[in-house]
């Protein structure tokens, strides 16, 4: 770890479902998305004689045995986390079986003591109030009750946030799942799909056509207060990646 005092910078937003108009919550401003490749070139940049090929292969390889390891059933510390597999949905009897139709396992990870302690230690700065006008506070899936990490095909989902109503006539204005692996495929949440479409809360049942794997929820509207709607319409994606599983 780097010997300089960790720093994060964080904004402020409105908190929608509260009733006091002066509440806020915080979110950490994030200058980059990073990557294992990232990572790696910062990593050889602090010890020159680490080999960038061979120390990618290494963390490759690491990985899918940690990987298999958390798929047979341990609790496995790899990196800044625990990972293991919590199964859901319930079963009937002392001798219920295992139906894919309505259990699933859930890859989850709770991060490390050192992680939290630096996290704990870190200085935060306040920038103050935000000036994106559109986002998502979170994204709850009802199937599951989880939050922020997974959508069920044909359930349910409440997204929280502030701005977020879809108005406006532009044909780009909508919900959408982008697919984070098939070149930022975009999927558009059908109008009939959607339950609740309010300024600080929307409801939607996912479709249960769309194909399984990791997106990321974007919301395009021309919505900003009241009957007044921008000239041209925003667009806001959700920074949380969220796994889309059959129920």
């Amino acid at each position: 770890m780097s010997d300089e005092k960790n720093t994060v910078l964080v904004e402020l937003y409105d908190l929608a479902i509260s009733e006091r108009p002066d509440d806020r919550f915080a979110k950490v401003v994030s200058p980059r998305s990073m990557n294992e490749d990232d990572l790696i070139k910062i990593a050889v940049s602090r010890r020159t004689d680490l080999n960038p090929t061979t120390l990618k292969a290494s963390m490759e390889i690491v990985t899918d045995v940690a990987m298999e390891c958390v798929l047979k059933g341990d609790w496995v510390r790899f990196g800044l986390g625990h990972f293991y597999l919590d199964p859901k949905g319930v079963f009937f009897g002392d001798n219920a079986t295992w139906d894919p139709s309505i259990h699933h396992l859930i890859p989850k990870a709770v991060a490390t003591g050192e992680l939290r302690r630096a996290a704990k230690a870190t200085k935060v700065k306040i920038r103050g109030m935000a000036s994106v006008g559109t986002f998502i506070n979170s994204v709850t899936d009802v199937t599951t009750g989880e939050v922020n990490t997974v959508l069920t095909l044909g359930g349910g989902v409440n997204i929280t946030g502030s701005k977020i109503k879809i108005a406006g006539d532009n044909e780009e204005n909508g919900l959408y799942l982008v697919h984070q692996v098939e070149g930022g495929k975009e999927i558009r949440i059908p109008h009939t799909s959607m339950l609740i479409n309010d300024p600080s809360k929307i409801s939607f049942i996912v479709p249960s056509n769309i194909e399984e794997g990791i997106y990321k929820l974007k919301v395009v509207t021309r919505f900003t207060k009241g009957n007044t709607l921008l000239k041209e319409p925003r667009s806001y994606t959700f920074e949380y990646p969220l796994m889309l599983i059959k129920s």
